[in-house]
């Protein structure tokens, strides 16, 4: 059986949410996809009156990406933002997988740079940007990781995450927990935490 650690990446290995500084760089550097914003103004209203998903609208954030040059995109991002990543992550002892709802074509350059074991995130057309299946969040996390690993094949010792609300199905499988707040590591016990939120 092999020992694994799960990291949430955004705001819990790096202080920011990776997909939506993203897009600001790429309006910075590459303006003229800023003719795209009404489309995703207009989703995000959807979003909001409940009448689109989230996994909807997401399909709409990055409809830029056939406009840009992506590989360019991601590591003239990463030049600026690998600095970010909190110096515990690098102190690592296990085998860690990563399991984030960003985009494949934004983390795969930083888990080549990072080196940690397995990385599971949201998968994207990289020509359309379209998401290809499930946005990688809450339950879809853990069926992610089991169909990565056969679940008797793993024990997971350490859980990080910023997220709470959205995160209660991974740090479930954890023997150990700990909430990320200012990059600062939290320990909790499950069972204390999420015994009202039931």
């Amino acid at each position: 059986m092999k020992d694994i650690d799960i990291y949430d990446f955004d705001k819990t290995i790096v202080p920011f949410d990776s997909g939506s500084l993203f897009c600001g760089y790429c309006a910075l550097h590459y303006p003229w996809i800023i003719l795209l914003m009404p489309v995703v103004a207009v989703g995000a209203i959807l979003l909001v009156l409940k009448i689109i998903s989230f996994t909807s609208f997401k399909r709409l954030c990055f409809i830029f990406v056939p406009f840009i040059p992506l590989e360019k995109a991601v590591k003239g991002f990463w030049d600026r933002h690998e600095h970010q990543v909190h110096k515990w992550f690098y102190e690592r002892k296990r085998h860690a997988v990563v399991i984030s709802a960003s985009p494949d074509f934004l983390l795969e350059e930083i888990h080549k740079r990072l080196g940690f074991e397995d990385l599971i995130c949201t998968r994207h057309n990289r020509k359309t940007g379209v998401i290809i299946g499930e946005n990688c969040r809450d339950e879809e996390k853990v069926r992610r990781l089991y169909e990565l690993y056969d679940k008797e094949s793993i024990h997971v010792v350490d859980v990080y995450s910023d997220s709470l609300k959205h995160d209660k199905y991974i740090f479930s499988l954890g023997e150990n927990c700990y909430h990320i707040v200012d990059g600062e590591r939290i320990p909790f016990e499950f069972k204390k935490v999420y015994a009202q939120k039931n």
